[in-house]
């Protein structure tokens, strides 16, 4: 690939940086941490705000480690939606900075527990959700919002940052420059709503050009569209640029006709309120781990390197894409063996008894 490479020393051990690492083969990025955090009863569906960076860090840091052992090489920091706007909302952005800093500690550690592996800390901006293309102010809001982001996880030390779920060209630019003023190495990840371009009309894959052009090191999407309708788009954007490129699909089967899952209908349920799916009752639109899988297998067939999942992942999703690319997770130890099931079994020490029934 094209893209610039920035080895640092760690030690008296040259460390690879992220783009060595994508020209040497995939590496997993595991996230998704609103919707994970919010089915274990630490975050609200609506407002989304991550303030159990500060109320329980320790359910963070389990979740970090989670991944870590499913075979994510990446430990992002949780600060994505714990910026100024989304703390406004709710009334509390006085917790900016420390939750920020908080998040970015909380990873930091997390990686560091793992001495044996070579796994890599990024930082994470997002959609800010005040971008508006005919307010000026709005981009100068947009622009102190990422600064004021990128800073602190520059400060922390991580390797990259990701500006993601962002569906303005605009605003990513916004977000790009950000993080490369700051001398980072950047992933620029869109998330592209039904139309299948950005909101101002661009594809995807020519929105990606774009930040390629303006420097991104990394460019692709991530969040909204399952691994279908994400790999619909992913393999124009591959054949558009000459840079890395990343997928990272929310792990629901979303379809042709409703290929976001912020508007979805579970045609199975008729007691959802409002009759949309969206947040909180996806439930039988969960991909399974195969399906994680098998989109894992599809991005090396393409030629895509950075690969993870977003909103809903957890971390069975995780180790089975990282198998399917041929990492060896920690977690790999505690894989299904089916012939050892009472009923399914195929050691011939199990009772034939237990077979004869068909539950």
């Amino acid at each position: 690939m094209g893209c610039k490479q920035f080895n640092e020393m760690k030690g008296d051990v040259m460390k690879k940086d992220l783009l060595t690492r994508l020209n040497e083969g995939p590496i997993m990025c595991a996230e998704g941490y609103l919707f994970a955090m919010e089915r274990r009863g630490y975050l609200s569906a609506g407002p989304f705000v991550p303030e159990v960076v500060l109320e329980h860090p320790e359910v963070v840091t389990q979740l970090h480690r989670e991944f870590i052992r499913a075979g994510s090489d990446v430990v992002q920091a949780f600060t994505y939606y714990g910026h100024r706007e989304k703390l406004r909302i709710i009334g509390k952005e006085h917790l900016l900075e420390p939750m920020q800093k908080g998040a970015l500690k909380i990873a930091k550690d997390a990686a560091a527990e793992f001495k044996d592996l070579d796994l890599m800390v990024c930082g994470d901006v997002a959609n800010t959700n005040v971008f508006d293309p005919g307010d000026a102010n709005t981009h100068k809001q947009c622009q102190q919002m990422y600064e004021e982001q990128v800073a602190w996880a520059k400060e922390a030390g991580v390797d990259f940052v990701i500006a993601e779920t962002i569906n303005w060209t605009e605003e990513m630019k916004i977000a790009l420059k950000a993080i490369k003023d700051a001398g980072l190495i950047a992933v620029c990840n869109f998330a592209i709503p039904r139309g299948d371009k950005t909101r101002e009309g661009h594809s995807a894959e020519d929105a990606c050009k774009m930040m390629e052009d303006l420097g991104a090191d990394v460019v692709g999407l991530n969040c909204y569209r399952g691994p279908e309708m994400t790999m619909k788009l992913l393999k124009k954007v591959r054949d558009k640029v000459s840079c890395h490129v990343a997928g990272l699909p929310v792990p629901y089967r979303t379809t042709e006709e409703e290929p976001g899952f912020l508007n979805i209908t579970d045609h199975g349920c008729n007691c959802i309120p409002g009759d949309n799916a969206f947040p909180v009752a996806l439930d039988n639109l969960f991909c399974n781990r195969f399906e994680m899988a098998e989109f894992a297998k599809d991005c090396v067939q393409n030629k895509i390197n950075f690969i993870g999942i977003c909103c809903g992942a957890e971390a069975h999703h995780v180790r089975e894409m990282a198998v399917a690319v041929g990492k060896k997770p920690i977690a790999m130890k505690y894989m299904p063996d089916m012939s050892k099931h009472f009923h399914h079994g195929t050691d011939k020490t199990l009772k034939k008894v237990n077979k004869e029934i068909k539950y």
